[in-house]
């Protein structure tokens, strides 16, 4: 059964407090907390067990390889990719975007075009827009509604012969929209595009099923489902895999090196070159076995009870705006009408309460909204409708303190 109290004795950090007051995180957008269990798994691996992988016989590296392919196998069976190879652990979101993009400079040519959404954070603009840059490859956006949502009638006017990639977020880390990828994956392979589908913000919350889904990649970071930071995936399928270039040159990558010609090693060491963060892997398996020992139907529950009861009292402060009111995720962005949202933010800290503000690198979402940036507070399961009191009540005083 789900204990949030048993839940929250878990995070040892929810135990502090900031300015003298009780630690309310609501920045979870940002990054999620870290239970003890894999605090426990990091100081295991320094202290009984640090030694480099795939390349040593002695015991050390031996068990530090199992480890870290377990790990490889548990993100396998998470995501349910088809194979094991399919899952490259990388640095995070960031870098399995830039290995897909850094891939498909020797495979596009000018005159194709690749689409992206409107909702996207800049690590899903900034390296397509450098690979039409390279390429001559053309970048067209799909729009975005007053609610947040995406415009899906000129997304699906958008698709075209001449589309090769399409890339979106699965849920938008400045408003919590959750999108409708299932339908647009299939649209695009209509027309032979393949698709790239940015998970950080939706792996905390939902359990994605990539062959379910017939993505041909999926990235995603360790940090935002109680991991460490530095560490996270990219899925692909192995044909796209196999099809693109290795990312880096180095160790680990290689089959063989002569002065003369170096052929690669196989996946999923062709994109893996150099010493991993080895423990950040093997954390981020102990981490996807936790939030599993929840369960993520309880996760659900517990968040969507927190996003209504949330939504239901900050509605109540009189010149509040939540922006994004579509099916979403559980993320509340919102602003004081004639208050600047970094003013809110720095208040609320005071007051013990951890938001995010400002444009939550998604500047052109605030732009269509004509605005600075937001607040955004963003829950996770060990949080609780008495912490959103706080919250409330925090937004109340400050805004009294800036009237």
């Amino acid at each position: 059964m789900f204990s949030i109290e048993k839940i929250r004795a878990d995070f040892p950090i929810l135990n502090r407090e900031v300015h003298g007051k009780p630690l309310v995180y609501f920045d979870n957008g940002a990054t999620s907390q870290t239970p003890q269990i894999v605090i426990d798994a990091i100081v295991d691996y320094y202290s009984n067990y640090n030694a480099n992988i795939h390349r040593g016989v002695h015991t050390l590296s031996q068990e530090a390889t199992d480890k870290y392919e377990e790990a490889r196998l548990k993100i396998q069976k998470h995501f349910n990719a088809k194979h094991s190879y399919e899952i490259i652990l990388t640095a995070g979101t960031t870098h399995s975007v830039n290995i897909v993009a850094s891939g498909f400079a020797s495979l596009l040519k000018e005159g194709d075009e690749i689409i992206v959404s409107s909702l996207e954070h800049h690590s899903n603009i900034v390296p397509w827009q450098m690979l039409c840059e390279k390429t001559g490859a053309v970048l067209k956006v799909i729009p975005m509604a007053e609610d947040g949502s995406l415009e899906m009638e000129a997304y699906h006017e958008l698709l075209n012969s001449k589309t090769k990639l399409v890339f979106c977020n699965h849920v938008s880390n400045a408003l919590g929209t959750i999108n409708p990828i299932k339908e647009m994956i299939h649209a695009a392979h209509k027309f032979g595009a393949y698709v790239l589908i940015d998970g950080a913000q939706a792996c905390p919350h939902i359990r994605p099923d990539v062959q379910e889904l017939d993505v041909d990649f999926y990235v995603a970071s360790a940090h935002k489902m109680c991991g460490p930071t530095g560490v996270g995936l990219l899925y692909g399928k192995e044909e796209l895999l196999n099809k693109l270039p290795p990312y880096q040159g180095g160790g680990e990558m290689i089959e063989t090196v002569t002065f003369e010609k170096t052929t690669y090693a196989g996946l999923p060491h062709k994109f893996e070159a150099g010493t991993p963060n080895i423990c950040g892997g093997i954390a981020f398996g102990v981490a996807i076995d936790y939030m599993n020992s929840i369960g993520f139907d309880a996760i659900a529950k517990q968040e969507n009870e927190l996003l209504a009861y949330g939504t239901q009292e900050l509605e109540k402060i009189d010149g509040l705006k939540i922006y994004g009111t579509t099916n979403k995720a559980s993320v509340i962005s919102f602003n004081i009408e004639g208050v600047h949202p970094y003013d809110i933010g720095s208040i609320l800290d005071k007051l013990g309460v951890a938001v995010r503000t400002g444009h939550h690198c998604a500047q052109p979402i605030m732009n269509f909204y004509c605005i600075p940036g937001t607040i955004r507070a963003s829950f996770s399961f060990y949080n609780t409708k008495e912490e959103i009191d706080i919250l409330v009540n925090a937004v109340k005083k400050a805004k009294m303190m800036l009237s």
